[in-house]
């Protein structure tokens, strides 16, 4: 079992920024993805980043927040912390941490934070 904490969501206003961090526990296994998911009333959950370190690494982003979001992972603390910058009104969702072993299709979910920005 792995457990996931979320914390540093909020409301903020179109142009702000926002920090969420993830701290995992439990049964972590050391080749893992990690990420956030985000989703927004009526639509469906949706990739905003994720981090694997299996082989030589990597890091994907959605399309939509490329340029705007960050993403970083502290593997000794079990961690993955997404800062969010020039933020927009569609940005708006409960953003939703996830933690998988690299070998399994399933993985965890935290249990999600919301975040809410103002035009």
């Amino acid at each position: 079992q792995v457990q996931l904490v979320e914390s540093g969501g909020g409301l903020v206003q179109a142009g702000g920024s926002l920090r969420l961090s993830c701290a995992a526990s439990g049964n972590i296994f050391s080749i893992n993805v990690m990420g956030w998911y985000r989703q927004a009333p009526g639509k469906r959950r949706e990739l905003v980043a994720s981090i694997s370190n299996a082989g030589s690494g990597s890091t994907i982003y959605a399309d939509s927040v490329k340029g705007r979001f960050t993403l970083s992972r502290d593997y000794a603390k079990n961690t993955v912390d997404l800062q969010m910058n020039s933020l927009k009104p569609e940005d708006t969702a409960v953003y939703y941490c996830y933690y998988r072993k690299y070998s399994d299709y399933e993985g965890y979910w935290g249990q999600g934070t919301q975040v809410t920005v103002s035009s």
